[in-house]
């Protein structure tokens, strides 16, 4: 094994030791996971023998780990827990389809407003039933101060929340959100369709290396035509696009999170490609926010004294 295998064991004993650390795979922040396989050696004697060695996991046809066992949560990990959606671009068949099927793998309910937001006092009321927020941003402004009021308090109580915006123009929701809760904003317009690899040095093309929202990837699609984002001391850089530019970053800090991404057509166009799948899946059950709320947004069979899923 090359020298993500103290990494590896480190996560295998920590995920071992504690309860609330149930949801996460043994392959949680890890890009490349290990699998164990069984391989034929021969001893001292001339005798063959069998041994267990860790190498990494099977690869699908874009070189990331193959199976849902290698996503940042196991499957079913968030029974009864409602990812809230502000759909407010729909254009070209973007129906949501493909994603919540994704988050429907990892226990996810879905609940959406499609093209225009609920009055503040009823995003406020459903959202007592959600564990997280995901603003998918339209060309025109369409949230209020007072909602904005009220996607604060949402983050401000630690749920998450997932800020989409893409190409200019269509980014005028995520902004007004990402500048109330963040201070940050996202501008312009790069053409992307590529796939990006994993960062060589810090601030290059490719993703953060060895963090829960990257598990499982060493490859991702980076959207087509999308916006930057713009340096905020507060966000840590998670995408850098095929043209340097930083796509997606996210905030945790003070027990809160959040992500701010400006490639939202990753979630309908070549879906197929590498990683988005497992991307979405991760950011959902990093959301969440385990690390804060504990057990009691986690599955009741994961829950400290029940039977554990296989993992």
């Amino acid at each position: 094994m090359r020298s993500g295998t103290p990494l590896f064991v480190a996560l295998v004993v920590c995920l071992a030791s504690g309860a609330a650390l149930a949801q996460y795979s043994k392959s949680a922040g890890q890009n490349a996971p290990a699998a164990v396989a069984t391989e034929a050696y021969v001893d001292q004697r001339g005798q063959q023998q069998y041994r267990q060695v860790l190498r990494k996991a099977e690869a699908d046809r874009y070189g990331n780990a193959a199976g849902n066992q290698h996503d940042l949560a196991v499957d079913g990990a968030f029974d009864g827990q409602t990812v809230a959606v502000l759909h407010l671009y729909t254009a070209e068949a973007f129906d949501f389809s493909l994603p919540k099927a994704a988050l429907a793998e990892k226990g996810f309910s879905v609940y959406r407003w499609v093209n225009r937001p609920p009055a503040p006092e009823e995003l406020e009321a459903k959202l007592k039933k959600a564990c997280q927020l995901w603003i998918i941003s339209g060309d025109q402004r369409l949230l209020s101060d007072a909602h904005l009021a009220v996607i604060k308090r949402f983050f401000d109580s630690g749920k998450g929340v997932y800020i989409w915006g893409d190409n200019e123009p269509y980014y005028a929701d995520a902004n007004a959100v990402a500048q109330a809760l963040l201070g940050v904003e996202m501008r312009g317009n790069l053409m992307g369709d590529k796939v990006v690899g994993l960062q060589k040095d810090k601030g290059t093309t490719g993703l953060l290396r060895n963090h829960l929202l990257t598990t499982g990837l060493e490859f991702l699609y980076e959207g087509i035509t999308i916006a930057t984002l713009q340096p905020n001391q507060a966000l840590t850089p998670l995408i850098y696009g095929s043209e340097g530019n930083q796509v997606a970053a996210f905030y945790d800090r003070n027990g809160k999170r959040a992500i701010l991404d400006g490639g939202f057509t990753r979630l309908y166009v070549k879906w197929d490609t590498a990683g988005t799948g497992r991307y979405v899946k991760n950011a959902a059950a990093w959301l969440v926010n385990v690390e804060r709320f504990g057990e009691s947004v986690v599955a009741s069979e994961l829950r400290q004294g029940s039977p554990k899923r296989p993992q």
